[in-house]
């Protein structure tokens, strides 16, 4: 079942999606060859705390970290580890947060210094291809609206769309309906409605899309071991259309990009 939120509810899930996307932003500076991930998992839980807010997957079905820590072939759900990241890595890093009692979730995968243009080609895509399909997140489309516009996206470019893994409602929960493949047809799948708030999350392989889980339960690497990447943004529907709850602003602040990739996706300017 669809729980719609009211305007006053998004606005709180807003709160507490912006504070993963700080979260993500101080992170950004510090993501360079030689520090570990568990370093920067330190980082991420003491900033989230500072904010008021709760780390949303610290626990959550048990996991024991603040951040999913995915490197280069690692799909989702890594743990953060004492491995130095090193120059030429990509990471993608999953972080949620709890806020007034609504969660935020959303991720980003990094580079490491200097990566292959290639791999930055596997970014740029996958990065992309969330706003084909933010861009079909709105009344009257439906899930596979969304799934068909981010696989032809990838697809036509020589990517895999990972089938097992997928975006979701979120909430008072970190899960909630619908689920949200990255793949499908359209016109199929459930229909959207004013407020409805989901988290849209391509995760594209550089090879197959098939994919492999570990014995740990969590981690998920990619069946070839070649690069994945992982972008994720929450969204609501506002009048009818998609309205970006979370945003990249403070990690491309913190890096020096400039970028309206953002501003179709959100009624009044965000002030940094």
């Amino acid at each position: 079942m669809i729980i719609v939120k009211t305007r006053e509810e998004i606005e709180l899930m807003r709160e507490s999606a912006l504070i993963v996307s700080k979260t993500l932003g101080m992170l950004a500076k510090e993501v360079k060859p030689g520090v570990t991930t568990l370093q920067l998992d330190k980082l991420a839980e003491d900033y989230i705390r500072e904010q008021g807010a709760i780390p949303g997957f610290l626990g959550l079905y048990d996991f024991p970290n603040t951040l999913c820590m995915s490197p280069n072939s690692q799909v989702v759900h890594g743990f953060p580890t004492n491995e130095p990241l090193q120059e030429g890595d990509i990471i993608s890093i999953d972080c949620g947060a709890i806020k007034n009692n609504f969660y935020g979730d959303h991720a980003y995968t990094f580079a490491v210094g200097e990566i292959a243009p290639e791999i930055q080609t596997l970014l740029d895509v996958t990065k992309q291809s969330l706003y084909e399909g933010i861009r079909e997140f709105k009344v009257g489309n439906r899930v596979g609206d969304v799934g068909y516009a981010i696989q032809k996206y990838c697809e036509d470019r020589g990517y895999g769309v990972v089938r097992e893994l997928v975006g979701h409602g979120i909430g008072r929960k970190m899960h909630e309906d619908p689920e949200m493949p990255n793949y499908g047809k359209r016109g199929r799948g459930k229909k959207f409605v004013e407020g409805q708030v989901v988290a849209i999350e391509p995760m594209i392989n550089m090879g197959t899309h098939r994919i492999k889980q570990h014995r740990d339960g969590w981690t998920i690497t990619t069946l070839d071991n070649k690069p994945s990447a992982h972008f994720e943004h929450d969204v609501a529907i506002v009048d009818g259309k998609p309205e970006l709850l979370s945003t990249f602003g403070y990690i491309y602040e913190a890096l020096g990009i400039v970028s309206d990739e953002e501003d179709a996706f959100r009624q009044k300017a965000l002030v940094l």
